[in-house]
C-alpha cells in the first residue's frame, strides 16, 4: 500500500507541476474524472495503462513514474534549430519545472563565451545530465571521441559520465547556455 501511495504522489505531483487539474488531465488520457481522482487517492489500484499515458503526455520516462528513479540518458540527443518542440526527455517544460525534473536539485544556467582562439581543453567526466542550446555562433562539442557541430539555436543534452568538452567553430567567439543537473 506504501508503494501505492507513493505512485499516487508522484503522478500528482508531476500533474500540478504542469499546470494541469485533475479534470484536465482524465481528459486528455481518456478516462472518467472520478476514476482517475481515485488513483490520486490510492483508492483504487493504477492500471499500468494510465501510468503509460501520463508518461506519455508529460514526456517523462515510464519507469521514472513507476519507480520514482529518474532513467539515465545512455549517451546524448541533438535538437537542430527550427525543428519543432525540443525533442529532449523533458519537452516543453519551463526553467521552473526543471527542478521537478532534476530530482529538485538543480544548478543554476549559465553562459559560456568560448573564443576562436581558445585552446581546447581536455576531455571531462562527471554525474548527472547536461544540456547545452547554442545562442550565438558555431560550437563543437567533443563526446565521447565524437565532434558534433552545433550552430545558432541548436542543442544538445547528454549523458556527462562519458568524456567531453567544447570549443569554438569559426573566427567570431561563441556563446553557449549550459545546464548541469546533478
Amino acid at each position: 500500500m506504501d508503494e501505492l501511495k507513493e505512485l499516487a504522489a508522484r503522478i500528482r505531483e508531476l500533474r500540478e507541476v504542469c499546470g494541469y487539474s485533475q479534470e484536465d488531465l482524465a481528459k486528455e488520457i481518456h478516462i472518467d474524472v472520478e476514476t482517475y481522482k481515485q488513483y490520486e487517492e490510492c483508492a483504487a489500484d493504477v492500471p499500468i495503462s494510465v501510468i503509460y499515458s501520463i508518461s506519455k503526455k508529460f514526456g517523462v520516462d515510464f519507469s521514472e513514474i513507476m519507480t520514482g528513479v529518474g532513467g539515465k540518458l545512455r549517451t546524448y540527443q541533438v535538437v537542430r534549430a527550427g525543428e519543432g518542440q525540443l525533442a529532449d526527455r523533458y519537452p516543453g517544460y519551463t526553467f521552473q519545472n526543471l527542478a521537478f525534473h532534476y530530482t529538485k536539485k538543480i544548478m543554476q544556467p549559465f553562459l559560456v563565451t568560448l573564443d576562436p582562439s581558445d585552446k581546447p581543453s581536455e576531455p571531462v567526466q562527471h554525474d548527472g545530465e547536461e544540456f547545452n542550446l547554442v545562442i550565438k555562433g558555431s560550437i563543437v562539442v567533443t563526446f565521447d571521441d565524437q565532434e558534433i557541430v552545433l550552430h545558432e539555436g541548436d542543442s544538445i543534452y547528454f549523458n556527462p559520465t562519458h568524456p567531453h568538452g567544447q570549443k569554438c567553430l569559426g573566427t567570431e567567439p561563441a556563446t553557449f547556455l549550459t545546464m548541469i543537473a546533478e
